[in-house]
């Protein structure tokens, strides 16, 4: 390779390059003179004669200026005449992407609005749940405290707090209509309370009263079948009541799976409702406890020979107890919503009822003794003896009480006194009237402390121990009346070791 061939193979490229763009410059001046060729033109003036030449650049560069100036005179004139088109395209354009704004706007508001809606209700729903079971809890301990208070003072239980009063009765009017309606107070349920925590009212359902009978009659079942056959239905009514869900209302299920807060809270209300539930089986147990209480005095008065129900039905008698036949399934609880616990606060209220009325009952029925147990000994039985006097059978209508002269005799149960005196074999006598048909005697007292008319309460004393009338020594005697037949002292003395025994 001859010395410089390198340099020269690459300055090959860029002579080539530099060719032929004058090769085109030269075709494009070519051009230029072809189509404008020199031209000249001529002015005569005054004889005169003067020419002005126009060469081939000078030519295009007029040519170039005179297109510009009739493009821009074409822009302007179309400009002009679609004016009020360009203007309404653009406002069309304009239109169409503010009304695809506002369309997302009003998109965003929508899901917003759903989203606000779905938590309002949420919200709602767990404080109306919340609210349900707060009346419930409420309902229970002004409940269970009237129960406490019930079950002590028949031996069941300590002390409780004193009771309060069960919820009355609230009419609708009328010819209402529907469904249930809330004649009392349309207050917050926080106001349906009593201090003592308990209902102060009941509503009922509007519906027809069934015909009722115009007097009363005996029941047939007794009081423990009922009782039984309520807490069945309760424990079923629970049964049913714990397969219930609590579920999101139609259309807001895509916000409830969209949201963890919203299932969160859906969460906390269901859990909330299970508990609610749960009071179910509460008021039932509560009720069975009752139930037992209720048998217990039941099996308190048998033990005297009294027979409770034919007892309940003089007690409902003296109290003139009566109205409407109303099936507990039109009454419901204010502030409560739930049937299920509805009835099964109202069975075990029943229940209590009944508890309190035979407690009530049974404070009429003389079951202590009537003197002091650690200074006398029983002398003489009720029965069949033989007369001290004439050495003879004879019936021996009471109990004599040995002890020493001048000891105290108390009042078995409270009462009236409706005589005070001397008769015959009894010496001085004190009868006590106890109500519902229950007398006691206590007689050959020493000195009387009562008057006749007077009011006395258990075991208050009504005279000292003596040796008056058909006696052979200091003795109290004793004597128990049921519907003006004599009974037997010991079976109401045993009945009462019994309550005592369970008192302690």
């Amino acid at each position: 390779m001859p010395p410089g061939g390198g340099t020269g193979a690459q300055n090959a490229p860029q002579k080539s390059s530099e060719m032929k763009a004058a090769t085109f410059l030269e075709r494009v001046w070519a051009w230029v003179h072809e189509t404008f060729p020199e031209r000249q033109i001529y002015i005569r003036s005054d004889g005169r004669v003067q020419f002005f030449t126009f060469g081939p650049s000078l030519q295009a560069t007029l040519a170039g200026l005179t297109l510009i100036f009739l493009g821009w005179v074409a822009f302007a004139t179309v400009n002009v005449i679609f004016k009020d088109r360009i203007i309404a395209a653009k406002d069309h354009r304009y239109q169409q992407m503010q009304q695809a704004y506002e369309s997302r706007v009003a998109d965003l508001q929508i899901s917003y609005d759903e989203l606000n809606g779905a938590l309002v209700g949420a919200e709602d729903r767990f404080k109306a749940t919340a609210d349900a079971l707060q009346a419930k809890q409420n309902a229970i301990a002004g409940f269970l405290g009237r129960a406490t208070a019930a079950q002590a003072a028949v031996g069941i239980r300590g002390a409780g707090p004193a009771p309060a009063p069960l919820p009355p009765l609230a009419m609708l009017p009328a010819g209402a209509q529907g469904g249930s309606m809330d004649v009392v107070s349309p207050q917050a349920s926080a106001d349906s309370f009593d201090a003592e925590g308990g209902f102060s009212s009941l509503t009922m359902m509007p519906e027809p009263a069934a015909p009722q009978p115009r007097t009363g009659r005996p029941v047939k079942a007794s009081f423990l079948d009922t009782a039984t056959q309520k807490v069945a239905a309760l424990f079923q009514a629970v049964g049913a009541r714990l397969h219930m869900g609590v579920t999101a209302p139609a259309g807001t299920s895509a916000a409830y799976a969209q949201h963890p807060a919203l299932r969160a809270l859906t969460q906390q209300t269901e859990r909330v409702a299970a508990i609610g539930r749960n009071d179910v089986q509460l008021m039932a147990q509560t009720e069975k406890a009752l139930g037992m209480g209720v048998t217990n005095l039941r099996g308190v008065m048998r033990r005297t020979g009294i027979n409770p129900d034919s007892f309940a039905r003089k007690i409902s008698a003296r109290e003139g107890i009566g109205g409407p036949e109303i099936p507990l399934d039109q009454v419901r609880l204010e502030g409560i919503s739930d049937p299920h616990f509805t009835r099964a606060y109202l069975g075990a209220a029943a229940v209590l009822e009944q508890l309190n009325g035979l407690s009530t009952a049974l404070s009429h029925v003389p079951l202590s003794l009537p003197v002091s147990a650690a200074s006398f000994d029983k002398s003489s039985g009720f029965g069949a003896r033989v007369d001290p006097f004439t050495g003879r059978y004879a019936f021996h209508p009471g109990i004599d009480f040995a002890g020493p002269w001048g000891s105290r005799v108390q009042a078995t149960a409270p009462g009236k006194v409706v005589f005070a005196g001397y008769r015959g074999g009894y010496g001085n006598m004190v009868e006590i009237d106890h109500g519902l048909g229950l007398h006691t005697r206590y007689g050959h007292l020493s000195s009387i402390h009562v008057r006749a008319g007077a009011a006395v309460a258990k075991g208050m004393a009504v005279g000292r121990v003596g040796n008056t009338g058909r006696s052979t020594g200091p003795h109290g005697h004793y004597e128990i009346w049921y519907d003006n037949v004599v009974k037997n002292p010991n079976n109401f003395i045993e009945a009462g070791r019994h309550v005592l025994q369970k008192q302690g």
